[in-house]
């Protein structure tokens, strides 16, 4: 799949998922009291998930809103299968979803840089064949559109566990269906999509865990 190839498709995937966002509008203050559900696992810096592999959970603070929305209208769809995530997204409406999402997003952390570190010849000539930057960014903190993740910052073991997810098929647990990311994700072994995910996870975002209490 080449660079230009996964523009086109990027575009106009947003373009569907803009249309498919449209007319509900949320609220942080009602999305601070519905996070009580997430908090147990997004709320706590450095908690880690055993499923399917063990890997620390993403951070969500500071991701766009329209990005969070659209993982969790995935989870509920069932396009993406992680059977806990799966669970809460099916008891979310539409407005539960807007006011959790508008909540974490409100949570940035500080500014990413401009121009990413360098990577490693190796690293750099991989993020380049899965042309990455044409879809996260060139900082890879900021998508060309909101419905896809800032990576830069992200927990380097749960970027490899999303990344290995887009190969998986026929597995009713496992696995991620985006015709996008698998067609990127199938060109690379796990040794590569690890070395990805750690330069990707070192580079300096605005992504964060905010640690909260159960008890407000």
């Amino acid at each position: 799949m080449t660079a230009r190839t996964v523009v086109a498709a990027a575009t106009l995937f947003a373009a569907v998922s803009a249309a498919h966002a449209q007319g509900v509008t949320g609220s942080v203050d009602a999305g601070q009291k519905k996070a009580e559900m997430c908090i147990g696992c997004h709320g706590i810096p450095g908690y880690q998930n055993s499923f399917p592999e063990i890997h620390k959970v993403p951070k969500i603070s500071g991701q766009s809103d329209k990005y969070i929305v659209s993982s969790l209208v995935a989870y509920k769809k069932g396009e993406r299968k992680h059977p806990s995530m799966r669970g809460i997204a099916a008891s979310l409406s539409e407005q539960d979803m807007a006011d959790l999402a508008v909540f974490y997003a409100s949570q940035v952390g500080k500014a990413p840089a401009e121009t990413p570190r360098a990577a490693s010849v190796a690293t750099a000539a991989l993020i380049e064949k899965g042309a990455c930057a044409s879809c996260h960014g060139a900082n890879f903190a900021k998508p060309i559109d909101p419905t896809y993740p800032k990576l830069a910052g992200q927990h380097a073991d749960y970027l490899f566990v999303a990344l290995k997810a887009y190969t998986v098929e026929g597995n009713n647990v496992v696995g991620r269906s985006n015709g996008i990311m698998a067609g990127i994700a199938k060109q690379f072994k796990p040794a590569e999509m690890r070395e990805m995910a750690k330069y990707l996870g070192s580079l300096e975002g605005d992504l964060q865990v905010v640690p909260q209490s159960r008890f407000r």
